[in-house]
């Protein structure tokens, strides 16, 4: 099967339709930056998503022929979520919790998009007589989506390492169809070469964690959005001063993006907020969360993966970072919940607001209190 003009028209147009907003097509072939993933990896960049580094998924990626047997094409789609600017009394207020823009609204962006992509394959299937067997992933396949969509003409890889679309920025979300179908290659943008970062740096110095060693590398342990959302452990004490009022991811990077002036609103609604206060949540709201408030609010949402704990951990350091007596009752409940891990990170805020409430709650936790990390936090 040939896919000429027409029916790469006919392609974009369905996926157009199922509210996808950017398509590209490239032959499956091994990813032009796949040298620098694994020098990342043996770099230990990847800090404690072991997946990542699995041989078998690392194999992968050196092969998509691992993946789907026969595979002849990768067709990319990007889907806009960007939903506008927050208010600046609500982004800098400290006693908020920051959640990341593609967690605004109610609805994980996997359980929106994998039904449409799903329904893009299922078009593309439709369309011959040929046997045809296909994959689709949205950011969960062991591939390096963002080399592929490159190639794809979708954007350049920008020193923050996000793709960047030099027409809208990098607020979108990718997925990918693997396809045994010999689809021709669209190449909107082969005529003249992308844009890129040039002399630009400002997502480099606006990083509070400085988490990129050089331009187009991150350090993932140095990332907010990694410690606040991958990370599963203690966060590093000496990075907690610099996760200001972050409590699920990071946008600081794509913030400052001067290609991200261009970005529009997206016209997808379920990726708007319902008020500022779900966008950007009082921190004493999120630290009197209950295992069953926390799915009644977040079970719909992509933050519903790192749980309640991860969550309040997180809002913990927002806490300490904060400095107000208002959070001090609010953790010092927290010292005594079932989670060491929250006991002792509520401990840590409080020991960083002070003041007789808050240094006699911990004491008197530390009384009691059994697991040597937890005691550690109450105690250095």
């Amino acid at each position: 099967m040939v896919a000429d003009e027409a029916f790469v028209r006919q392609l974009w147009q369905q996926a157009q339709q199922l509210g996808f907003s950017m398509l590209g097509i490239v032959p499956a072939q091994p990813a032009r930056r796949l040298e620098a993933y694994l020098r990342w990896i043996d770099q230990q960049m990847h800090g404690s998503m072991a997946y990542l580094a699995r041989p078998d998924r690392v194999a992968r990626r050196q092969d998509l022929e691992l993946i789907l047997p026969g595979v002849r094409t990768v067709v990319c789609v990007g889907l806009a979520y960007y939903t506008g600017e927050m208010p600046p009394h609500i982004a800098n207020d400290p006693g908020r919790g920051r959640i990341s823009n593609y967690a605004w609204g109610q609805v994980d962006y996997h359980d929106l998009m994998m039904p449409r992509l799903e329904a893009l394959a299922g078009w593309l299937e439709a369309q011959t007589a040929e046997p045809v067997r296909q994959r689709v992933y949205v950011d969960t396949g062991a591939i390096l989506e963002r080399d592929h969509a490159e190639r794809a003409g979708l954007g350049f890889v920008g020193k923050n390492t996000m793709l960047i679309a030099p027409r809208s920025g990098s607020w979108f979300f990718l997925g990918e169809i693997l396809t045994t179908l010999p689809l021709t290659e669209i190449e909107p943008d082969q005529k003249r070469p992308l844009p890129n970062c040039g002399r630009c740096h400002r997502c480099l110095d606006a990083c509070p964690t400085h988490a990129f060693p050089q331009p187009y590398v991150l350090d993932a342990r140095r990332c907010i959005s990694y410690l606040t959302i991958e990370h599963k452990g203690w966060i590093p004490r000496a990075l907690r001063p610099l996760l200001g009022s972050w409590i699920y991811g990071c946008d600081i990077c794509q913030e400052v993006c001067p290609f991200n002036r261009f970005a529009a609103p997206t016209a997808e609604r379920a990726f708007a907020p319902v008020s500022w206060d779900a966008a950007a949540p009082p921190l004493p709201e999120i630290l009197t969360l209950t295992e069953a408030t926390f799915e009644q609010r977040f079970g719909h949402t992509p933050i519903r993966r790192i749980k309640r704990e991860g969550l309040l951990r997180n809002a913990c350091v927002a806490a300490g970072n904060w400095g107000s007596v208002t959070a001090v009752p609010y953790l010092t409940s927290l010292l005594a919940d079932p989670a060491p891990l929250l006991r002792g990170h509520a401990a840590w805020a409080l020991r960083q607001i002070g003041g007789h409430e808050a240094e006699t709650a911990v004491a008197r936790a530390l009384r009691q209190e059994t697991d040597p990390d937890a005691r550690a936090e109450m105690s250095d």
